[in-house]
């Protein structure tokens, strides 16, 4: 046993027997200045945890399907998605994963720069290697960026299509009142007489049960963590502000109103 010891290396003896004298020869520069160490590409694994990274495709995604990432993202897991919905969770959850390089190699040159190591070469180096890579993430950010845009773009257009759809037709008087919230509204209440009325930056009031049927219809929507007192704000949903573009619905053509009772005759039946 000795003899094969002593060909692996210097032998050193001591009194718990013979060992291998094995010392690595590192400089405090060199632990200091110790390469980084960048995050694998690992996949995802379905129904695990995961800290999402912000990206800028988040609030577009969110309005698109109209709940939260992290619902879609329950969803893919339990396979409740269509196709173009399924594609784009798979494209976005790459992102995220090239959103975290980019963070990583980010962090990495904000220590480097830092002051709290000597400037010397090897900090240098590191400096230029973290930069190469952290350029390396950006890039590979910036094409998955583009293949989710791709993948959001049908999701879009399908929700556009869903919301002209279910517009409905509305009555000049809660047009007027939806274009009054646009200019900005604020709920408020009478404190003497308990009355809620809207008001809007041109000084139109709006009905309580106005902006309740509005409400209703999904059309605005106030916000409701500011007390009555200050004022609510009232603004407009995605369902409301596509009711203001949407076409309108035109009178049949030939349709004559009926004569209101006791009204005078028309010209044509004056004639007959």
């Amino acid at each position: 046993m000795l003899r094969l010891l002593r060909r692996l290396g210097p032998v050193r003896h001591t009194r718990h027997g013979s060992h291998l004298d094995v010392r690595l020869r590192l400089s405090i520069s060199a632990l200091a200045h110790r390469p980084p160490y960048p995050p694998r590409n690992l996949p995802i694994a379905r129904n695990a945890p995961v800290k999402k990274a912000l990206t800028q495709l988040d609030h577009r995604i969110e309005a698109a399907v109209g709940h939260s990432i992290d619902r879609l993202w329950q969803h893919r897991d339990r396979d409740l998605l269509d196709e173009a919905h399924t594609q784009l969770v798979d494209a976005h959850r790459l992102l995220v994963q090239a959103e975290h390089s980019v963070t990583f190699y980010r962090v990495q040159l904000h220590s480097l720069s830092s002051g709290q190591y000597p400037v010397d070469n090897a900090l240098f180096e590191r400096i230029h290697r973290t930069v190469d890579l952290l350029q390396d993430a950006a890039r590979t950010r910036d094409r998955q960026q583009a293949k989710t845009m791709a993948a959001l773009e049908p999701v879009e257009a399908a929700a556009r299509d869903r919301a002209l759809r279910d517009v409905p037709d509305l009555p000049a008087p809660d047009i007027a009142a939806l274009l009054a919230i646009t200019q900005g509204a604020k709920l408020h209440q009478n404190l003497l007489t308990q009355q809620l009325y809207v008001v809007t930056a041109s000084g139109t009031r709006i009905p309580y049960g106005q902006l309740q049927r509005l409400e209703e219809a999904r059309l605005a929507v106030r916000d409701t963590s500011h007390p009555l007192t200050a004022g609510q704000p009232v603004t407009l949903t995605d369902t409301g502000r596509t009711a203001l573009t949407a076409p309108r619905s035109a009178k049949a053509p030939g349709a004559v109103p009926a004569p209101r009772p006791g009204s005078w005759p028309t010209a044509s039946t004056a004639r007959r």
